[in-house]
């Protein structure tokens, strides 16, 4: 296995605090799910982003082997469940949209991107993950 590509980012105060990369090329401030602070983000907001991008990468992969060409849409919607008392979870609901095919073709392909993305393969078992196309 050839690694292609690693990337660093550091945390410092948590879930109230900031995360940055050491190149200086992103820097963000952390605040809890619900906190309302302009230019803040949480955890779960940079899981969705980048579950989502990876996920369409993955998709369009996916079309490019069907040979579909179409403008293709990703949602990650990334919940937070408290199970028990301090025992939190995470959930994801993945919406895809391609771009003149049917509801049930875009869902066979999101079903096929879902065992190719990086992402998904992370997960799997580990939390529940729900298909919609839309």
């Amino acid at each position: 296995m050839q690694k292609m590509y690693s990337t660093t980012m550091t945390n410092t105060g948590g879930r109230s605090g900031e995360v940055s990369a050491p190149d200086g090329s992103l820097h963000l401030q952390i605040v809890p799910p619900g906190t309302d602070a302009e230019g803040a983000t949480n955890p779960e907001q940079l899981f969705a982003a980048g579950y989502s991008s990876c996920f369409n990468g993955a998709l369009n992969l996916v079309m490019l082997r069907q040979r579909i060409k179409a403008e293709s849409t990703v949602s990650a919607t990334v919940s937070l469940y408290d199970r028990d008392k301090q025992d939190f979870i995470i959930g994801v609901e993945i919406e895809g949209h391609i771009e003149g095919l049917s509801e049930e073709k875009t869902l066979e392909l999101l079903k096929e991107a879902h065992e190719v993305c990086p992402y998904s393969k992370a997960t799997r078992g580990n939390i529940e993950v729900h298909l919609k196309a839309v």
